[in-house]
């Protein structure tokens, strides 16, 4: 892999990240309703699905997911219904106000970013599509996915955390008198981010 391949690949990967799929809708949405600590959560867990992804696409697997149809509409429906669970839970529920509520909230966040990633069908299609084009089959596969693999999560991880600070930020402005409005919102978004999976079609 060439530097320029790489650099091609950092740009890449730095528009589509900017894109609002359904890791960014839930990212915004936990931030928006919860504050910048659980956002972050939710960014690591959303990189931790990525992180899982690379190394399937290293190993072979996830090609064999995509060319499955059967495989691809099971995983593309359950991430779509865990999207719209979990909005609808944000609509409905009310903060947590006990001490330990935000460690959990923050797990929660976490493990929940990570399903989201993991069941969203488009990022194993981007992984499978997308990494053939900038690896020379010439040198050392194994390293170079693994040079991706750390340039993606880190380039995300920026991209993420803007989105979580400009959603802290709304969430500040509004104060405590709308917490349940911003609730609500963030809320929206997931059921948003389902829709959109639900609609997905395989390429």
């Amino acid at each position: 892999m060439t530097i320029e391949a790489w650099l091609a690949f950092c740009a890449t990967e730095t528009v589509l990240c900017f894109a609002p799929g359904p890791a960014v809708l839930y990212v915004i949405s936990v931030a928006l309703a919860r504050g910048a600590a659980p956002g972050i959560a939710a960014s690591l867990g959303i990189l931790s699905g990525n992180a899982f992804y690379f190394l399937l696409s290293a190993i072979g697997v996830a090609g064999v997911i995509v060319t499955s149809h059967e495989l691809f509409a099971l995983l593309k429906w359950a991430g779509a219904a865990y999207l719209v669970w979990m909005g609808v839970r944000m609509l409905l529920s009310r903060q947590d106000t006990r001490p330990d509520a935000a460690s959990r909230v923050a797990e929660r966040s976490f493990l929940r970013g990570f399903i989201v990633q993991a069941a969203n069908p488009k990022a194993l299609i981007f992984f499978v599509a997308l990494l053939p084009q900038f690896i020379d089959p010439r040198l050392s596969v194994g390293f170079q996915v693994g040079v991706l693999g750390v340039s993606s999560v880190l380039i995300e991880f920026c991209v993420l955390a803007l989105y979580v600070a400009a959603a802290a930020r709304a969430r500040a402005l509004t104060g405590g008198r709308l917490a349940g409005a911003v609730e609500r919102v963030g809320g929206a978004f997931l059921l948003a981010a389902g829709a959109r999976l639900a609609l997905a079609r395989q390429e």
